[in-house]
């Protein structure tokens, strides 16, 4: 267990691609990804913010291997080419139903295959995967040598530092602390998973509670406790650690890219995207001036959109993953609005997306927004 250990406050359908498992495992880069997120994170959501992100890794929302062994899972599996790099999260607890929705997923062209044991939802729970898994190490142990076997693409692990049941006094304080128990616990299910082939594991610096707590509740109110992640990479090394939980800035996370591997964001980069242009930047020179990337985003939205609605797809669906695109911006709050409104319309086409784009660059339409508290 680490030394003096302190909370640390939050400051249309699968493409094939042939990759040989050394090239699989050598071309992902993973210093920025962001996390899979259910209801949020599906495909219109991952083709936008790869237009904000050319390098960013993309996940899927958590489909479980039942579903893709015994649903339509080409619905389920279906992606855009240009959503690379995107990993596939599956969630079950059968090593064998894992391996074979693994495999599926290789065909698929999915570029790496990530093992959900860190949702810590009633419904996850109840289906005995997700977040309850930590505590059977070598069931998900066999899980990961299972799938490793099956594919020659990366196989992870999403994790949290512990889980905790139940509500209470005796739940409140366990979800506080880590002790020496803790912490042999959660070192021996990482070296359990890297043994069986784990190609990097990415944790959430909280504490799973089960039972006690909401899924959104899961996400703040357990203490963040970054000290034990970094811990974690530093006895484990060279497995890769990917830090995930409270990385809300730029400057938070390069400075966790000073001692982990990579940095996992959530709910930041889905209410405010452009971070990830900004950790392009950052890290390789990105893209141009943030005013040139919103408008070239909303025509490749507009483009997406047209051909999506050409199949069948609401505009709606695709809209909504974008609000957040001029996020802390004069015009942000008429931008939303005018999505919002714009939607409801029966008639309303990719064209909206045009429409909106030119309205933004008329001063009235920031100067109106910004008058208003919360713009």
């Amino acid at each position: 267990m680490p030394n003096n250990p302190a909370e640390t406050p939050e400051s249309e359908k699968p493409t094939k691609i042939g990759i040989s498992s050394d090239s699989a495992r050598a071309k992902i880069d993973r210093r920025v990804s962001v996390a899979p997120m259910m209801d949020w994170t599906d495909r219109h959501c991952r083709y936008f913010l790869r237009g904000v992100s050319r390098q960013a890794l993309l996940y899927t929302e958590m489909i479980t291997a039942a579903a893709i062994l015994r649903g339509n899972r080409a619905r389920l599996l279906a992606f855009d080419p240009e959503e690379h790099p995107l990993a596939l999260q599956l969630g079950g607890s059968d090593p064998a139903e894992l391996a074979e929705a693994a495999r599926i997923g290789a065909q698929a062209g999915y570029d790496e295959i990530n093992l959900n044991c860190g949702c810590p939802s009633d419904r996850v729970h109840s289906g005995e995967f997700g977040a309850c898994l930590m505590r059977a190490p070598e069931r998900v142990a066999q899980c990961v040598a299972a799938m490793r076997a099956a594919v020659p693409l990366p196989v992870t692990v999403k994790i949290r530092i512990g889980v905790v049941t139940g509500r209470g006094p005796q739940a409140s304080s366990a979800t506080a602390r880590f002790d020496e128990a803790d912490w042999r616990d959660l070192r021996g299910f990482v070296r359990g998973v890297a043994a069986a082939g784990c190609d990097a594991v990415i944790v959430h610096a909280r504490k799973a509670v089960l039972g006690g707590l909401s899924a959104k509740a899961n996400r703040e109110i357990p203490p963040l406790r970054y000290d034990i992640v970094r811990a974690l990479k530093s006895e484990l090394a060279p497995l890769p650690v990917i830090l995930n939980g409270g990385v809300r800035s730029r400057e938070a996370a390069l400075e966790a890219l000073t001692w982990c591997d990579g940095v996992m964001l959530g709910r930041e980069a889905y209410h405010r995207p452009l971070l990830l242009a900004e950790l392009d930047r950052a890290l390789e020179g990105g893209m141009g001036g943030a005013v040139l990337e919103r408008a070239a985003l909303l025509e490749r939205m507009a483009q997406y959109a047209e051909r999506q609605l050409a199949g069948g797809e609401r505009l709606a669906a695709i809209t909504r993953h974008i609000h957040g695109l001029y996020a802390g911006e004069p015009g942000a709050r008429s931008f939303r609005r005018a999505l919002s409104e714009g939607v409801r319309d029966a008639r309303a086409g990719a064209g909206l997306l045009r429409e909106i784009a030119v309205l933004l660059g008329t001063p009235d339409f920031a100067a109106t927004s910004a008058a208003r508290p919360g713009a």
